[in-house]
């Protein structure tokens, strides 16, 4: 009989095989144990007897054929950034982002619906990407799906043809208009009121004025604020209370007494400060879109991403940046390298790994004109393909933002930030009605107009954006000085660094400044030194390349059945041979013994071991000085894949002899990185990509080294180019500097709120001071922000310059 599966407490999901536990209670993951336990801190326990199958649920409403069009094969085509088997990946606009409640939805709509794999928020520009399964949930349904939480994409068919830029959003524009509008003629209406003195306004005027104003207030409440309304209710809906509720708390209550005056004739209401208080709400709005706009034009790390790939012209091959490809030109991919654009096999044998987008490691084999899409990796011999669109780095470097990587603490900034908002909300929400009904005993007719400004000048927003901020500013200064990292924690991961392990070959050695010399009986033949450059072709490990660039003017072959075996070596057959390059070891047979210290690669054709090739490394510029500094803050280690050829020269400056390893298999060097951390020490792993993937991934930090063609590893959370290693120190004070600066922003924050708060409760803010206040508090901390990492830039990286 088949084991009964746990079902999750909260949503009533089956959890699978490995469900997340909580005070031993089971759920399917971890949104579902974060909305428990919120639940529980509140006391809401009645939530869960409410229905059989409790938890977050989304009523579907009903859109119609609002978005039938969206099921047509053209359409999907045009919007479907990748689409392989069973998975697509679709980058939609959406301009209602506009606080942390709002990238914390989006980016766990796979709470909401399985179907959906990853979704991630780019916040400046108002973009969500989605990548989802189509049998479980079609395009159609993930539009539906983000509308019926208030997050409706903008589509506009011609503007991705002809890929025009994102325009400012006109709905904006028109709900401050009529807002701007209604207000000013509002407060023309209430001249009288104001103007009056002791004898007062004749009644029936008095009457007639104020049905007119209400009128007025009407679009202002339904047009001009339903985007704060809708947000607030949806959210609710699926048990979400976001940075919105407290401002459509005060909107309501506000037209809400303004309304009940006049139609009991008892007042004249307060229409005048709630069309005042959307007006400027939304001015607001549009002033922190355009400052965020104004931050970011050069923010767009990605244009700096250096991805180098092989481009083929005849029997010629050079290096080129990606970004310099055109329509129609052919490259080479290596195995395990990464295919940089959306493509066409022309030549070889295509094996496919998607795992980098999908998450399916099984590879795919293609034929010759099938489509390869950017993001796969090509499993076995290299391949030629033809470039069949315009090259866009974002679409790759987004997938390489969705790869995992390691964690070095639960508790980051980033979410210590949004637990602190969250409750940050109740908090003013229970303050401001405290507050009302203070002053409802004091001074009834003020006591909603001092409610609203308490809920409105607390706003939390400027206390959230100071990360996004902050940590996007460093990593764009990061992208202009040579160090393009995965995501802006990382960041925060660096400045929690104590270790810094270094790979040997390739990372602190320079991959193109080798001497190269054969060893062996019988010199090597024309014909077997292109056989040997034809293998060394097919890979990207430093060694090599190093082989394949000593061989010039030697015409290649094509290889078939290529093998790589990490730390290693390499196989492959052209023809009737049957060609090995690697150690000994693999190549030769472990018989026999090492005669040797410098880095070698052994040579066997057809079984016959011919020889080795001795390679002379030389340490990169700069080496020498950067450990000393290193060596004075962090526990540094060596770890190569090499034999102890170069131990004497290495001791001086590592000093430590147990901290220096040789031979090291991928292994070795994953095992090592694992016990650092259960010693609780923070690594830091500088690697090649290829042999050390698994390390990089294990270590808290992972960082590839780029010379001119590398391979290019998802498990890796940075890349440094090659000519700029000698300032790797700089790199890791720039990101203590940006810690400091976060932690400043967020006193100035609290500070604004502290005071705001204080004004308001004694009823010395009105709700349009208070609207006004709550936007330049935003603009305050991102201003403060960028001027202090702008200064930390100057400061650290002024002479970053190659001479």
């Amino acid at each position: 009989m088949a084991k009964e599966q746990l079902k999750c407490i909260h949503c009533g999901e089956d959890c699978g095989k490995y469900p997340v536990i909580w005070e031993d209670k089971p759920f399917c993951c971890n949104g579902c144990k974060t909305v428990y336990q919120i639940v529980n801190q509140n006391k809401l326990y009645t939530y869960y007897e409410l229905e059989k199958t409790p938890g977050v649920r989304l009523d579907n409403p009903e859109f119609g054929d609002k978005f039938a069009y969206l099921d047509q094969e053209e359409i999907k085509n045009k919007l479907l950034e990748f689409k392989d088997g069973d998975f697509s990946k679709v980058t939609f606009f959406v301009p209602t982002i506009h606080c942390s409640s709002c990238i914390w939805l989006l980016e766990n709509l796979n709470t909401l619906n399985s179907g959906i794999s990853y979704s991630s928020v780019n916040f400046v520009k108002k973009e969500v990407s989605v990548t989802f399964k189509e049998s479980k949930i079609s395009l159609r349904q993930v539009v539906e799906l983000m509308a019926s939480v208030h997050y409706t994409p903008v589509i506009s068919l011609e503007d991705l043809d002809k890929k025009k830029p994102k325009k400012t959003n006109r709905q904006l524009l028109f709900k401050l208009g009529v807002a701007g509008f209604s207000f000013g003629n509002i407060m023309m209406l209430s001249l009288p009121d104001y103007l009056a003195g002791a004898s007062g306004v004749d009644p029936a005027l008095q009457r007639f004025l104020s049905f007119l104003i209400l009128i007025l207030a009407v679009p202002v409440l339904v047009y001009s604020a339903n985007d704060y309304l809708l947000s607030a209710y949806k959210n609710l809906k699926v048990k979400i209370v976001n940075t919105d509720m407290p401002i459509s708390l005060g909107i309501l209550a506000l037209f809400g007494q303004s309304a009940f005056e006049i139609l009991t004739n008892t007042g004249t209401g307060y229409f005048d400060s709630f069309a005042g208080f959307i007006f400027f709400l939304l001015i607001g709005k549009w002033y922190q879109g355009k400052t965020y706009e104004a931050l970011s034009f050069d923010r767009d790390y990605k244009s700096y991403f250096p991805i180098a790939i092989a481009k083929v012209d005849g029997d010629k091959e050079s290096i080129i940046q990606i970004r310099d490809l055109e329509k129609g030109d052919r490259i080479l991919v290596r195995h395990n390298e990464l295919i940089p654009v959306d493509s066409e096999l022309v030549k070889g044998v295509a094996r496919i790994d998607y795992s980098f987008v999908t998450g399916e490691s099984n590879p795919v084999s293609k034929l010759i004109g099938d489509p390869i899409y950017a993001g796969g990796k090509q499993v076995g011999a290299a391949i030629e393909l033809k470039v069949n669109k315009s090259v866009d780095q974002s679409n790759l470097t987004k997938l390489w933002n969705q790869s995992e990587s390691g964690d070095i603490n639960a508790k980051t900034l980033n979410t210590i930030v949004d637990r602190v908002s969250k409750w940050f909300t109740y908090v003013v929400i229970v303050l401001a009605l405290g507050t009302a009904a203070f002053w409802f005993f004091i001074e009834p007719l003020r006591a909603i107009s001092i409610f609203t400004a308490v809920l409105i000048v607390a706003c939390p927003c400027a206390l959230a954006l100071s990360i996004p901020f902050t940590y996007g500013n460093s990593m764009r200064i990061f992208g202009k000085n040579g160090f393009y990292i995965k995501q802006t924690q990382v960041i925060e991961n660096l400045s929690k660094i104590d270790s810094i392990v270094f790979d040997k070959t390739g990372t602190i050695t320079e991959s193109n400044a080798v001497k190269v010399v054969f060893e062996g009986e019988i010199e090597l033949s024309e014909e077997e030194t292109s056989l040997i450059k034809s293998v060394a072709r097919q890979s990207t490990h430093p060694l090599s390349t190093a082989l394949y660039n000593h061989f010039t003017n030697i015409e290649t072959h094509y290889v078939r059945d290529f093998d790589e075996v990490p730390s290693s070596g390499v196989e492959g057959k052209i023809g009737d041979f049957v060609i090995k390059l690697g150690s000994k070891a693999y190549v030769c047979g472990n018989n026999l013994t090492q005669d040797f210290l410098q880095s070698q690669v052994f040579v066997g054709i057809n079984g016959t071991c011919r020889g080795y090739f001795r390679l002379e490394n030389k340490y990169r510029a700069g080496l020498s000085d950067l450990i000393d500094e290193l060596g004075k803050r962090y526990e540094l280690h060596l770890l190569s894949g090499d034999n102890e050829g170069e131990k004497e020269r290495l001791l001086p400056l590592f000093k430590k002899a147990n901290r220096l390893h040789f031979n090291q298999k991928p292994e070795d060097k994953l095992a090592y990185i694992q016990k650092l951390r259960e010693d609780n020490k923070n690594v830091l792993m500088i690697g090649d990509g290829l042999n050390d993937a698994g390390a990089l991934n294990s270590a808290q930090i992972g960082i590839t080294i780029a010379d001119d063609i590398y391979n290019f590893s998802p498990a890796c959370d940075g890349i440094l180019e090659a000519r700029k290693f000698k300032f790797l120190a700089s790199y890791l004070k720039m990101a203590h500097g940006s810690i400091n600066t976060v932690k400043a922003s967020f006193g100035i924050s609290i500070l604004y709120n502290t005071i705001g708060l204080g004004f308001a409760v004694q009823g010395l803010l009105t709700p349009i001071v208070a609207a006004i206040l709550m936007p330049i508090s935003s603009v305050t901390v991102v201003l403060f922000v960028s001027a202090i990492t702008a200064s930390l830039g100057l400061k650290y990286f002024s002479n970053l310059v190659e001479k």
